[in-house]
């Protein structure tokens, strides 16, 4: 490293510890916000497949727009078709929410299985070649694999509160992460 050269580590770390009380907050509001998701798991479900619904529409007209402005571009017909489809995947959504959390859900069953499968393939193949920790890989994979049979093995009842009990676990736990970081960044010396 060169003498002009600024050690962005060291950058970093000053930034979090003089910034640590905004992560601490936003861990501690993505913790109330998964807490609730858990507890309203349906609500929780309903309010990701609005918010999903919202995302595709305005992301879909915004392409539908940029297209419209670039007529002459190659692949020209691909981003109008797929500015569509997402103007439509969101209109949908926002149409009929309970419906779409029925969809996203089943979305959900299919990545939990086919992941699962390709992180077990993957564990065997860094097997294969004796890499370290193949097992926390594999783990990974059949964790998965349990996932999606717990969700269908539930079926019909696990529509309405999978995908918010999982959104809100993930809310949980990205808000701890948060709040331990920024604990350790305030008592750090900056």
């Amino acid at each position: 490293m060169s003498l002009n050269q600024p050690d962005l580590g060291a950058s970093f770390r000053r930034s979090l510890h003089d910034h640590w009380r905004a992560f601490l907050i936003e861990g501690i509001v993505l913790v109330i916000l998964g807490i609730a998701a858990i507890a309203l798991p349906p609500i929780a479900g309903l309010a990701v497949t609005v918010v999903l619904g919202w995302l595709f529409l305005i992301g879909g007209a915004v392409g539908l727009i940029a297209t419209f402005n670039q007529k002459n571009a190659p692949g020209f017909w691909w981003a109008l078709f797929s500015a569509a489809i997402a103007v439509l995947a969101g209109g949908v959504l926002l149409a009929n929410p309970a419906q779409g959390l029925i969809t996203l859900t089943y979305v959900l069953i299919a990545f939990f299985l086919i992941d699962g499968i390709i992180i077990i393939v993957m564990a065997f193949e860094h097997r294969r070649e004796l890499s370290g920790r193949w097992e926390w890989m594999m783990l990974g994979g059949v964790m998965d694999l349990i996932l999606a049979a717990i969700i269908i093995s539930g079926l019909p009842g696990t529509l309405a509160w999978a995908l918010g009990l999982l959104v809100g676990i993930d809310l949980v736990f990205g808000g701890m992460s948060l709040i331990a970081m920024a604990l350790s960044a305030r008592n750090s010396a900056a």
